[in-house]
């Protein structure tokens, strides 16, 4: 049985982090736009969500106004057990 990427993610200590991104549109500065950006990332560093911020900055037209981060790890160590057999039953 293959295991998800996102839960072997989880297994590093990535937790599930959304991000609202406030940016000002390129042809009418006073108004802003929100976008919803979702990802696996590491509390309290976000490298994932730095390096999306990175690019946005590199290529895109529309200047950030605001970033809002919530984060929550979904896996904690002491919800995860090891377990030494596995049992059928048909």
């Amino acid at each position: 049985m293959l295991v998800s990427p996102e839960f072997r993610k989880q297994l590093e200590g990535y937790g599930l982090t959304t991000a609202e991104i406030l940016y000002r549109m390129p042809d009418h500065p006073a108004l802003l736009q929100s976008y919803i950006w979702q990802d696996y990332d590491i509390f309290p560093e976000f490298p994932v969500l730095k390096k999306f911020l990175d690019f946005w900055g590199r290529t895109l037209d529309g200047p950030l106004f605001k970033v809002t981060i919530g984060h929550d790890r979904l896996i904690r160590p002491a919800e995860l057990k090891a377990v030494g057999a596995e049992f059928r039953l048909h």
